[in-house]
């Protein structure tokens, strides 16, 4: 079993600062376009580039996600995939690569799952933790006290609308990092990842040492560069699952689309002082 991945994953994140850049942090679902193919996706975005990877365990009613990762999800639950499919994917990535690797997951699945089963699980596959979007803090602590015992991070999600209080609330009891989300909506590309997002980071560290890492909207290196500027990591994910959509079936197209894009966004990442 392998134990206490979070530390990896603080470290990944220490790293990225030392080298004065933000983290690129790539999302893919399990199971898109098949198990294999996911797994392959993944160990892709690691060689173009990325340093960390949230693998999404795809939902049939997802609330955050725009809709190019719905219809990823769609494509991996019509082909069956599973939670075991799930910890393949984790534990085969993280084994071929030695990166962190975290699952992103509505709270749902969990909870049918078993939240000791889940975590057990998780960190025998090496996996580095969770980030729970739609698991409110104060309904936390069992699934904390499962995590903190496997050594796994919980990763909340903090948005525009966050009040302060609210942000000090869930970066006491948060753990590896801070999902940000940069704008109100649902997940997807858009054209300007805006200014809410750097006043979101600015609030979230008055609160905690914890990394802080944007999301929702990035999705080319101008933007990964920007987001780079104020944030700790620069997660990206629609950009990823559309390169595999638009090879349409063509493997080998795409993993080399999902490899270029992290080396494109992995370049942006690296601040010019």
């Amino acid at each position: 079993m392998t134990n206490g991945n979070i530390q990896l994953l603080s470290d990944t994140l220490a790293k990225a600062k030392a080298e004065n850049r933000a983290a690129l942090i790539a999302y893919l679902p399990a199971g898109f376009p098949t198990v294999d193919g996911g797994i392959a996706a993944i160990k892709a975005a690691f060689d173009g580039g990325a340093d960390v990877v949230e693998v999404g365990l795809p939902h049939s009613d997802p609330v955050l996600d725009g809709p190019v990762i719905q219809t990823a999800d769609d494509i991996a639950l019509r082909g069956g995939v599973k939670i075991a499919d799930v910890m393949r994917t984790v534990r085969e990535a993280h084994e071929a690569t030695g990166k962190p690797v975290l699952v992103m997951t509505y709270w749902n699945p969990i909870d049918r799952y078993g939240i000791e089963r889940f975590t057990e699980e998780l960190a025998a596959a090496g996996g580095a933790g969770c980030i729970l979007p739609d698991l409110p803090v104060q309904e936390s602590a069992v699934w904390r006290e499962h995590a903190d015992k496997r050594g796994l991070a919980t990763v909340f999600v903090v948005a525009p609308s966050s009040k302060d209080a609210r942000l000090a609330t869930i970066t006491s009891v948060g753990s590896g990092f801070v999902y940000a989300a940069s704008l109100m909506g649902v997940t997807g590309t858009r054209e300007s990842v805006g200014e809410q997002a750097a006043d979101l980071v600015r609030r979230t560290r008055a609160t905690s040492g914890l990394p802080v890492c944007v999301g929702l909207g990035v999705s080319n290196a101008t933007q990964a560069k920007e987001v780079a500027g104020f944030a700790d990591g620069v997660i990206v994910g629609s950009a990823f699952v559309q390169r595999i959509l638009d090879a349409d079936g063509d493997e080998a197209a795409g993993l080399a689309a999902v490899r270029e894009l992290a080396g494109e966004l992995a370049e942006g990442v690296r601040r010019v002082s």
